[in-house]
Formats: C-alpha cells, structure tokens, sequence
C-alpha cells in the first residue's frame, strides 16, 4: 500500500521514495494523494506523486472500493454525490461519511484530485493546449479546471506548463504519447502473453513486445497502443477521433494491461467483450475461442479501413450481437444461445457489467443468464476488477 509522507514543517508532500529526509516528528502519512491535499500539502516537485495513482488499501470495505471504481469510471463527471450514492443503494450522508472514515476525503475531493493530477501530467506530458487539456481530464468548464488547478497545485495551468522540464514532453507523430506509470511489482512480459492468447482477430494484437486494439468512443473509432517504456512505466499511444475524456480512456487503458492493481492481473477494455469471449471460450481451448471471436467480429463489427498490424474491426456491441443471427458465426447452438442471451439482458440494462453491484451479486446475476456458468462469471468479475475470496 503506497503511504504519502507530508512534511508540516514545509506543507509538502511525496511518495515513497524519494530523497527528502524530513524529521519523523515533522511528518504526518496519508494513504491517498487527495487526503493529503485536502489537509494543506501540496505536491512534491521532486518525486511528482502525481505521476502515479496508488491504490485503494484492501482493508478498505468492499463498499468503499467499489464507489472508487465508479469514480474512476466518471461518475461524478456529471453527476453528483447523491447519484453515486443511489447506484450504490446508499444514502448520500453516509457515502461521505464512509469515505471520509476510511480514504479521508469525500468522493467529490477524490474526483478533483483524480481529475487535478491526470491534468497536471497532460500539461507536463503533452503539448494539448491549456483548455484541451481541461476537457481531456473530465473538467467541465475552464473555470472549474483553472480553480482546482489553484487549489491542488498552487500555480495556475499556464504556470505549470511554463514549468516543466525539457525531459517531460512526450511527442509522437499520429497520436498522443502519455506514460502509464507502474509500481513494482508487475511483469509486461507476462501481461502480453496473457493478452496475446485472448487477442480478437481483427480488434487485438500483439507483436514485438506492442498490443494494439481498435476501440469506439461514442461511435467513433480509433486506436491504442501500449508499449515498454522505462524501468517505471509503460507507453500508451492513443489516435483518437477526440480529446474530450481522455482521463477515462487512459484510466481504461490501465486497468487493461493490470496496472490498476497488479495482483489481480489484467482488466478489460469492453465489459461486454470480456463477457462474450468468456461465453465462448466455456467449451473449448483460448485458440478455438479467439478463432470463434474474430468470426464473430467479422461477422458484426463495424469495418475500421487504413489500419495496421491486423487491425480490421471494432467488436460489435451488446445491442448488435442482441440482434443479429448468429447461426453464421461458427458458433455451437448452445453457446450461440447463451451469447445471445446475455447480448439481450446487457442491451435492455436487466445485467450490468461494471463494479456497481457487490461480487456476490454480479455472479448471481451472470449465473442466471442460462448457458453462462460459475467459472466463467468469475472469470468475467476478476476482468471487472473484482477480487475473488
């Protein structure tokens, strides 16, 4: 569990790691980044805590960790407290109360941390401009982009922009590089091989050491690569049709390759996708089942031209799947007939593929579409992000 050291003497605080050697009796320790900027500290410019997200604790309750994960996800980019506490059947007073017991921030001064600091690292990182940047990072408006920015980093966006290293700027032609950066330990050697074996045909590879996918915002196709970079991160190369949510896109990316939290492995780009390859792979070998998957995706994904790397498809949506007739797809009868039938209770909203619902319940849900055993909805749950007893 990462421990934020913050320094009274100086109102700073930093990761671990780093060289400042401030007395003991000088230092108060936070668990989250947020906590300790709610409580006066500012970031270090040494070691940039900002840089990397550090992990809910596991002795957090579930509840907790689970409101964290819809955050991540963007529920409180439009919404409110209120409508996070009602997703997950609680009252707004007691969500506060709860996160303030256990990570020492509200989730509204979560949120604004998250948002504050994936900013600070597109400002350093990219050459966005200013207001490009605050609608990358989930902001909705420049007022409350300009304002949090005061108030987390002390200095306004142009000043840290003006303040950022030569070393810092990352630039690729045909896309926006961005670090995603890691804590030990994780494995990339690992990660790629699990990805390679589950790679859909036409949506997913992996060659020399790079994954690709093709991916949809809001319609729109684009693509992303992550790639080894040093010793304490990876690259993640993104061609997107916009910038707009570009925090949600790199958070995804993340959870994808495992860098959410590196004991649980890698996570999922589309709950549905996940979900279907499991559906499919319950009666056969990976290899039958990627094989099966890329007809599919031939068969009902949108055609994405001009691409590389075997990269031809974006993967078809619940709603797609929902209607298609899939007696053509090489699909055995009995798991065409599951597919389908979760593909209908995905697209009518009667199952819900994210964190929303506790484990127990997600499984129960998963287990109730007919053809979908325990195994695979297990297997569906650890790909969400949670954590199997």
């Amino acid at each position: 569990m990462t421990t934020y050291s913050a320094v009274v003497t100086t109102g700073i605080y930093c990761r671990p790691g780093c060289g400042a050697k401030p007395l003991a009796e000088n230092v108060r320790t936070f668990e989250l980044a947020a906590a300790a900027e709610v409580a006066g500290f500012r970031a270090c410019l040494r070691c940039r805590p900002y840089r990397v997200a550090g992990p809910i604790s596991t002795d957090s309750p579930e509840l907790v960790c689970r409101a964290v994960q819809l955050i991540i996800d963007g529920a409180l980019d439009d919404g409110t407290e209120a409508d996070l506490a009602a997703r997950l059947a609680l009252s707004a007073r007691h969500l506060r109360r709860i996160f303030l017991a256990h990570l020492g921030v509200t989730p509204d001064q979560l949120a604004r941390s998250r948002r504050a600091h994936f900013a600070r690292r597109m400002l350093d990182d990219s050459d966005l401009t200013v207001a490009e940047v605050a609608f990358a990072s989930g902001f909705g408006s420049l007022r409350q982009f300009n304002r949090d920015i005061r108030e987390v980093f002390r200095s306004s966006p142009k000043e840290l922009r003006n303040r950022r290293r030569r070393s810092d700027r990352l630039a690729a032609d045909g896309g926006l590089t961005l670090r995603l950066p890691f804590q030990p330990p994780y494995d990339w050697d690992n990660v790629q091989v699990f990805l390679a074996e589950r790679a859909i045909p036409g949506v997913e590879s992996v060659q020399d050491g790079v994954y690709r996918r093709t991916i949809s915002l809001d319609g729109g196709p684009g693509v992303l690569e992550v790639r080894p970079g040093n010793e304490s991160c990876l690259l993640l190369q993104a061609h997107l049709p916009y910038w707009e949510g570009l925090i949600h896109v790199v958070e995804r990316a993340g959870r994808m390759v495992g860098l959410a939290d590196p004991t649980t492995g890698p996570g999922a780009w589309g709950a549905f996708e996940i979900a279907a390859h499991a559906i499919v792979a319950q009666h056969c070998g990976l290899a039958r089942a990627r094989t099966r998957m890329g007809t599919l995706t031939r068969h009902l994904g949108q055609p994405v031209g001009g691409l590389t790397h075997g990269l031809t498809h974006l993967f078809p949506s619940a709603d797609l799947v929902a209607g298609a007739d899939l007696t053509a797809v090489d699909l055995p009868r009995r798991t065409a007939q599951t597919l389908r039938s979760l593909a209908t209770a995905v697209a009518a909203g009667t199952v819900v593929l994210d964190c929303a619902l506790p484990l127990p319940d997600l499984v129960r849900t998963l287990t109730a579409v007919s053809g979908l055993g325990v195994p695979a909805a297990h297997h569906i749950a650890t790909r969400l992000g949670h954590h199997l007893p």
